[in-house]
């Protein structure tokens, strides 16, 4: 049994070279991985331009009636450049016009006769958006790796960048085993529950900007286990399998895994919930294959999700996992009895800033996730975390 620290690094260095990349179009770009910098065709603001409505004036002229000579309204050039006792009304974005060195708020002038304005109020700042304040022609505006929001749509949409260079979103084959198991539209018999598992790590995945490929319920036999395992990872970048992997006697998971030449780089991680946890990769000769076989349990699958195997996919597409990390302190204190392993509690955040655990009885009970914003962390050896105490809390509400 390895300690979480140890297995997310050996999960993360197995990840260290990032898929190929390919071209999307900018309205398909949301949520997905840069695959190189983006740089600006030009400046940006492109121009000197408004930040406002007003008249475009010289700071020189402020204390004296001014002609108004021309309206400049935003995506007209100005025909006019600003000589003393002139202005010409500009509106925001609007090309500064020759001459001017500053623009007056409109709410801070007074209409005069025969086309003249007068400034009541000297504005101050120049009121200017200077060429290239923000963005010069070639200046790096996106790095490699960045994960795509809308702010970054903007962003490539400014710079001109259509089509988008991305990192190919990586196929994920989610299957799991249990003669249990019966699929969400069947009604289960007494003696059998349905799989929730992998519909919820097929949620996961597609949360993570990846692509799910549910390949079904294999039976607790070693043929029906090895042929699914066999067909996901000819199918997948990498496969998610929930059950199988602990030491029951229907337990063949790693046995077969050893078996199809999968290197098994652990097997247990001292981690709650969730320690029979198995990663293993294929080498490069044989497409560079990834193996995750997690707890049937749940709450164990959905947290070695989040803290293992996502942190991973960003890996694999070249990024790192963003989520908010925020510090928080706790409402209540926090009490174990075992300290041998670390464990994840999951914790709701409350309007007055304090974070108090979800009412959470195992890893069986994920409906207690339905309610959690985020997850935190107890560390091995620590058997309480008093009331008050700053907590670092995972967000997994996103």
């Amino acid at each position: 049994m390895i300690y979480f620290d140890d297995a997310l690094q050996i999960v993360l260095s197995c990840a260290s070279a990032p898929l190929d990349s390919e071209e999307v179009s900018l309205t398909r770009a949301l949520g997905r991985i840069l695959a190189a910098d983006i740089t600006s065709d030009m400046d940006m603001p492109p121009f000197d331009k408004s930040a406002m409505d007003g008249y475009a004036c010289r700071v020189a002229d402020l204390d004296r009636p001014l002609k108004v000579i021309e309206t400049i309204p935003a995506g007209y050039q100005p025909r006019l450049a600003i000589s003393q006792g002139e202005c010409s009304k500009i509106m925001t974005g609007a090309m500064i016009p020759e001459g001017a060195d500053c623009v007056v708020m409109v709410e801070h002038t007074r209409e005069e006769e025969d086309g003249f304005i007068r400034v009541m109020k000297k504005d101050g700042p120049p009121n200017i958006s200077r060429r290239a304040e923000d963005i010069q022609q070639g200046d790096t505006v996106l790095k490699r790796g960045t994960r795509i929001t809308p702010a970054e749509i903007a962003d490539l949409a400014s710079v001109g960048c259509d089509p988008v260079p991305v990192v190919r979103r990586p196929v994920v084959g989610v299957l799991a085993t249990g003669c249990e198991l019966v699929e969400p539209t069947q009604k289960p018999n007494p003696v059998q529950i349905r799989n929730s598992n992998s519909y919820q790590l097929c949620a996961q995945v597609e949360r993570a900007g990846c692509l799910p490929h549910y390949f079904g319920i294999a039976e607790d036999n070693p043929e029906t286990i090895d042929r699914m395992i066999k067909q996901a990872l000819a199918e997948s970048d990498v496969v998610l399998l929930s059950g199988g992997v602990s030491m029951g006697d229907f337990d063949f998971v790693p046995e077969i895994l050893e078996h199809n030449k999968v290197e098994i780089k652990f097997r247990k991680v001292a981690v709650k919930p969730g320690k029979p946890v198995v990663f293993g990769t294929l080498d490069s000769s044989r497409g560079g294959k990834y193996f995750f076989g997690l707890p049937g349990n749940p709450v164990s699958t959905f947290v070695l999700f989040e803290v293992l195997v996502r942190p991973f996919l960003f890996r694999l597409m070249g990024s790192s996992d963003q989520r908010l990390r925020i510090t928080a302190r706790l409402r209540k204190s926090l009490k174990r009895k075992k300290v041998d392993r670390m464990e994840y509690i999951p914790v709701s955040l409350a309007s007055d800033g304090l974070v108090e655990r979800v009412d959470y009885h195992g890893s069986a009970h994920i409906h207690a996730y339905t309610g959690a914003h985020g997850i935190i962390a107890l560390p091995i050896g620590v058997a309480e975390i008093k009331e008050g105490s700053e907590v670092s809390v995972l967000l997994i509400s996103s």
